[in-house]
């Protein structure tokens, strides 16, 4: 499955975007702060229209201006990792990882993956700002995504929890055949884990 996008939008008083074609595995979309990496990743989930372009994913197209194709963000099959996480505090870690799934029964192999076994009946509260990350991880997952996205998935950790997290995106990257693309401004973070790195602005 491949990723083909050319899209543009406005943020603000200034015009964002990016045009770049990829396959499978992990795309590192890496660039400094403020050049319009999430608007991106806003753009390919359908939270941002663009001007103009288009998103096509798998020969799928989600988004394409020219023949007004404008497919709803819930229709995406888009596993959406935000850099806040968005987990719900109101409910156990259980209960986030199964929101929206569509299989179920996939629940103990995603956390056997992730290593979430242990905390299923824990609060979102109670957990570390790298289990945080691994339980969005998995919730995109079990999504029964076509792609990931994850913006930013290792920011705002400590060294310790940074590395937790990176191992658990280089278990998705190894063992499911589903094209993720990741953004971030560390180099280094970009080499280091993607299969290709497409630098913007």
């Amino acid at each position: 499955m491949s990723f083909d996008v050319d899209v543009t939008a406005a943020r603000g008083d200034a015009l964002v975007g990016a045009r770049f074609a990829v396959g499978e595995g992990l795309t590192m979309l890496v660039g400094p702060s403020g050049v319009g990496k999430t608007s991106v990743l806003d753009m390919i989930a359908g939270l941002l229209r663009p001007l103009h372009g288009h998103v096509r994913v798998g020969g799928r197209t989600l988004y394409d201006a020219a023949t007004g194709i404008d497919v709803p963000p819930e229709r995406r099959r888009v596993g959406y990792v935000f850099q806040d996480m968005r987990l719900f505090p109101h409910r156990r870690v259980r209960a986030n990882l199964l929101y929206g799934a569509r299989d179920g029964a996939r629940l103990a192999e995603v956390a056997a993956m992730l290593d979430l076994g242990h905390l299923l009946d824990r609060w979102p509260r109670t957990l570390s700002g790298g289990e945080a990350r691994r339980v969005a991880i998995g919730r995109a997952l079990l999504s029964d995504a076509a792609f990931l996205l994850l913006d930013e998935p290792l920011s705002s950790l400590d060294p310790a929890r940074r590395e937790e997290a990176a191992r658990a995106i280089e278990r998705v990257r190894d063992t499911r055949a589903v094209p993720i693309l990741m953004v971030t401004h560390d180099r280094g973070e970009a080499e280091r884990l993607g299969d290709r790195v497409i630098a913007i602005g």
